[in-house]
């Protein structure tokens, strides 16, 4: 990653987990160390990074490497507690290694482990040290080929870090303590601190935390050298967040982090590690994120992150594409979503700056949207090469927090995720835009560049699809299919009443999954909600997901429906104009009751009975879609309907045909 819009991509061969990763600083180069035991040399001076050499070890697996600043020489540490040396201008074995026994000599009587943590002197090129998991460390000079001093602490070793002078260092441990030796004296440390631990009030240790898992040790020429660790909290706050600490002279502050953090790197102004190393920020790389931390001021806020690194920030469940959109959108949107950004963030440039940027080829504006399982949807500029965020809109805010143990009321509906958003419509020309949520809700916003306080009018709809077990209505007493005048048939699914279950003794029913907000609500400049539709639960069982959706902004309507039926609302007038079972849509009866064309208005009714019958038997299945195809229709020539079909024709026919077109010829005046 470079400066904003500056990143590349590639992919080891191998596909074997990163493990380590080291600039060649100023050289346009990297090496990489990886899971199968290889490491790497990239060449990044190109245009699309390529690697140089690689070197495979077959007989140790590799813990750690270390390339100390304008050297030649790659030390690799490996899981048998050896250090190699690797030329990083031939990328071959030098043939030195400093085997582990040689290393520890008697100062401990078992294997000290592997090597976790490499670094040459400050002071002195020539010298090395390794730090063993066991806690043994060893100060090794590569001139004479011996140790100059060992030291031995009885917790385990995470990470080492040198004050810039080379006669200190600090090493972080298993029990969440940061230990500080002096060279001159490396028989025990001259200072240890639990930085997390509860002082014990019998003047004993402090109480041991988790393990601090890396720890750096910046000095400053002008203020109290700077401290910072990740991990090392204390174990009887098991739901604390994962954090990381900074220590600045006697202040300890904690940022805590929505995701576990993987590794992080302090920005100095000096790459000389014999130099005041004046650090001005943080590089944080967590599971999700990346995040940057302003040291600078005493506050430490963080950067705003010009990367679409969080695009997953909640996972993804929709996506739409529009391109060629009119060109003042892209202005209003990120206007209105800078004023939504949080504050406290750095008032300083983003200090990762390396790289030129160059826009895309293409001059057009493209949105693109994407919509999340938390029910965020976020609109992205897709213009140049890399995504830009404009403005992120939060659909759960129009509803009222789920209290714990309330949130079965949607469990038959989801498990988790709520809010998702299944899908979205969005008109760029009027600003209209429309959300679907997998709790069956439908929401309408509308684009205001000022803020409003007001109540969210809301609309209940009554979605339901009833079918008998079976079917077999004799059309002078049954008619099959319900009469067009009660669109929503109050009789009870054979199927459905029998696993219907009560909730907490009564049956739920004409409720919406989720509780919209009844009180005025603050709706900041952007997008706003307008009109909230919910399906709501019918005789106990819950609504269904809604699987389809349209919107025409030009005349206020939204259509939505699921697997039981559709319903159209005009979202001006906040009224819902239509509201049909599946059955009902395909049935020989008409939404709009437009009287029957047929010349034998006489018989039209037995006709329509003895029509739907046929077909009533050749579906067994009503919630099937009935076709009416002229396949479908002659395979029924065989029938005692036949004639009452051949009668049912439509007037404009040819004489002899056997084309029956319905539901528009056919018509059931009840």
């Amino acid at each position: 990653l470079g400066r904003p819009g500056v990143d590349c991509y590639c992919q080891h061969e191998s596909g074997a987990a990163v493990l380590q990763l080291q600039f060649l600083i100023n050289e346009g180069a990297l090496v990489s160390a990886c899971a199968d035991d290889a490491l790497h040399l990239w060449n990044l001076r190109q245009k699309r990074p390529a690697v140089l050499h690689s070197l495979k070890f077959n007989r140790e697996r590799i813990t750690y490497c270390h390339l100390p600043f304008q050297s030649k020489w790659l030390y690799v540490g490996t899981e048998r507690g050896n250090t190699h040396i690797v030329n990083i201008e031939s990328f071959i074995l030098s043939g030195y290694v400093i085997m582990w026994n040689k290393a520890i000599e008697l100062s401990t009587k078992t294997h000290p482990g592997p090597v976790v943590h490499l670094s040459d002197s400050p002071r002195d090129e020539g010298k090395l040290l390794i730090g063993y998991e066991n806690g043994t460390i060893v100060f090794w000079d590569l001139r004479s080929k011996r140790a100059d001093l060992r030291a031995y602490y009885d917790e385990a070793i995470h990470s080492v870090a040198w004050h810039h002078e080379g006669k200190q260092f600090m090493c972080s441990h298993s029990d969440g303590s940061l230990t500080l030796w002096n060279l001159k004296n490396p028989n025990r440390p001259f200072q240890t601190t639990i930085p997390h631990g509860k002082i014990q009030r019998d003047g004993k240790k402090p109480e041991s935390c988790k393990p601090i898992l890396k720890v750096e040790y910046k000095t400053c020429k002008n203020s109290e050298p700077f401290v910072i660790f990740s991990g090392g909290l204390s174990y009887d706050k098991p739901c604390r967040r994962p954090s990381l600490t900074i220590m600045h002279g006697k202040a300890i502050t904690v940022l805590e982090m929505d995701h576990p953090i993987v590794d992080f790197l302090t920005l100095c102004e000096t790459p000389y590690p014999n130099e005041f190393q004046e650090p001005y920020a943080v590089v944080v790389l967590l599971e999700k994120d990346l995040i940057v931390v302003d040291l600078t001021q005493s506050n430490f806020p963080i950067f705003e992150n010009p990367y679409p690194i969080d695009i997953h920030e909640s996972p993804v469940t929709c996506t739409e594409y529009f391109a060629d959109c009119p060109p003042d959108l892209i202005p209003v949107l990120y206007s209105v979503g800078a004023k939504h950004k949080k504050q406290g963030y750095s008032n300083k440039e983003w200090p990762i700056i390396g790289g030129a940027w160059n826009l895309g080829a293409q001059t057009f504006p493209e949105i693109i949207i994407t919509g999340h399982a938390d029910g965020s949807v976020k609109f992205w500029d897709a213009s140049a090469i890399t995504l830009q965020m404009l403005y992120k809109l939060k659909t759960s805010k129009v509803f009222e927090k789920q209290k714990v143990g309330e949130g079965k009321a949607t469990a038959e509906i989801v498990e988790e995720d709520p809010f998702a958003v299944q899908m979205m419509y969005w008109c760029p020309e009027s600003r209209i835009f429309c959300v679907a949520g997998v709790s069956a809700y439908v929401i309408i916003y509308r684009f205001s560049k000022h803020e409003v306080n007001t109540e969210i009018a809301s609309l209940e709809v009554r979605l339901q699809c009833e079918v008998e077990d079976i079917i077999t209505p004799e059309p002078e007493t049954n008619p099959p299919f319900p009469d067009s005048s009660s669109q929503l048939p109050s009789l009870k699914s054979l199927s459905g009443s029998t696993n219907t279950v009560a909730c907490e003794g009564t049956m739920k029913d004409s409720i919406p999954c989720l509780n919209v907000k009844a009180r005025p609500v603050r709706m900041p400049p952007g997008y706003q909600a307008d009109l909230i539709i919910q399906l709501v639960w019918v005789d106990g069982e819950p609504p269904q997901q809604i699987t389809s959706l349209a919107v025409n902004s030009a005349y206020g309507l939204v259509a939505f429906g699921n697997c039981n039926g559709l319903a159209v609302v005009d979202f001006m007038q906040k009224t819902v104009l239509l509201s049909m079972g599946t059955l009902n849509l395909y049935g020989s009866s008409d939404p709009y009751q437009r009287q029957p064309r047929s010349p034998r208005k006489s018989r039209q009714f037995a006709a329509d009975n003895f029509c739907m019958r046929g077909l009533s038997n050749f579906y067994p299945d009503l919630t099937k879609r009935i076709r009416t195809s002229y396949q479908s229709l002659t395979e029924l020539s065989d029938s005692p309907v036949s004639l009452e079909l051949e009668r049912c024709k439509s007037p404009t026919s040819v004489k002899g045909s056997r084309k029956l077109s319905l539901p528009t010829d056919l018509k059931t005046d009840l």
